[in-house]
């Protein structure tokens, strides 16, 4: 018999083309989306309102999957990261970031990434590839079964109460992967998280802004960390394609307001964007764009050639913002000691992978994963 298909990940639509294939009524895909998304049930025995042949035929054919948990590590103020690994062997990293009474589920979109932000850790981690829709909502429901959030609570009950598309990759180049997982997500008949409660964060894809201004209306942070073009182009190499400019322009027209303003994202590099000519030029640049920003100490990574701004020019940096009536908070860096901060997420997988390999190679074993040459 083929592999068993899995139900994670298919939007409605799909479901119930599932069902229909195998003979069963429309309503037998409401039913197990309510199921799937609702309850968090995992085995198709514990699906009580379906009859016992229906739930022996669904586990004949089909799987609802979680990724694999490769590692969980929790930090000592309570961030809780995850290495998870797919059916392909590939893995990536989720991390949860408390608050006091609720928190955020901080979802990977890609397996590595393209952007290779000079800044950051995990830009060091060249792409390998984008992850499903499936392994984005299989992230989100993995953070779920660790807490114990089955049934989907209402939204005053919840201690995941936000996502945040902000771990390894760059959401809008996966769009119609991303897009779907959050279609799924935002559903009220399943997880049922608020678009209000989501926010997507981009090095400035500036086409995708406005595709996903028009269709998810999510919240955007947009990942800026610098002022000028010139500056932005070292540290950023998007900027070369998507220059400021262009980027501002795209965010003018994305849908906002007072109350769902864009936050731009800024890591506050020593000598490199910190300066009060900086916040002058910040202030100028997000003009006419209902605005705030997160300040963000810079992470210190191994082999990382940047400095963390001193605190002082950091409050100056923020009291600056403040004072032009923008609110700007400094990020309180949260699972440092367990690399699940802002720009260190990389899978443990890669760094554990290429240890082996070398030990491999220095005793002349071929390594496990090479491809063999094709024939001539």
């Amino acid at each position: 018999m083929s592999e068993r298909k899995d139900l994670v990940g298919l939007s409605r639509e799909e479901l119930a083309a599932e069902m229909a294939d195998i003979g069963e009524k429309p309503f037998r895909a409401k039913q197990l989306w309510h199921w799937i998304y609702n309850q968090g049930v995992t085995d198709f025995q514990a699906m009580t309102t379906l009859a016992r042949p229906l739930r022996e035929k669904l586990a004949e054919r089909y799987v609802v999957r979680r990724p694999e948990t490769s590692r969980v590590q929790t930090s000592v103020d309570g961030t809780r990261k995850w290495l998870l690994r797919f059916a392909d062997g590939n893995e990536a990293e989720t991390v949860y970031i408390p608050e006091d009474d609720r928190g955020a589920v901080c979802v990977s979109s890609q397996v590595g990434c393209t952007l290779t932000c000079r800044f950051c850790h995990t830009g060091t981690q060249l792409l390998v590839r984008n992850l499903t829709a499936a392994e984005i909502v299989g992230q989100f429901m993995t953070a779920r079964d660790s807490y114990e959030e089955w049934p989907s609570p209402s939204d005053g009950g919840r201690l995941i109460s936000n996502i945040v598309l902000m771990g390894m990759g760059e959401p809008l180049f996966n769009y119609d992967n991303v897009s779907k997982a959050l279609k799924i997500i935002m559903d009220g008949e399943g997880i049922a998280v608020s678009k209000r409660r989501i926010t997507l964060s981009t090095s400035g894809v500036v086409p995708m802004i406005r595709r996903c201004g028009e269709e998810l209306g999510v919240n955007l942070a947009v990942s800026l960390h610098a002022t000028t073009d010139e500056i932005r182009d070292r540290i950023m190499p998007i900027n070369k394609k998507y220059p400021l400019a262009e980027l501002m322009a795209a965010l003018r027209d994305y849908p906002t307001n007072n109350a769902r303003r864009i936050t731009f994202e800024y890591i506050m590099l020593k000598g490199i964007n910190d300066s009060a000519a900086d916040a002058r030029r910040l202030v100028k640049l997000v003009e006419g764009i209902p605005a705030k920003f997160n300040l963000i100490p810079f992470n210190k990574w191994p082999g990382s050639e940047f400095e963390c701004s001193d605190m002082r020019d950091i409050k100056r940096f923020s009291d600056m913002l403040f004072d032009a009536g923008y609110s700007a908070p400094v990020r309180q860096s949260r699972g440092s000691d367990i690399l699940a901060a802002c720009g260190q997420l990389k899978s443990d997988s890669e760094r554990i992978r290429c240890s082996r390999q070398k030990a491999r190679l220095e005793d002349g074993i071929p390594d496990e994963h090479q491809q063999p040459a094709p024939a001539a």
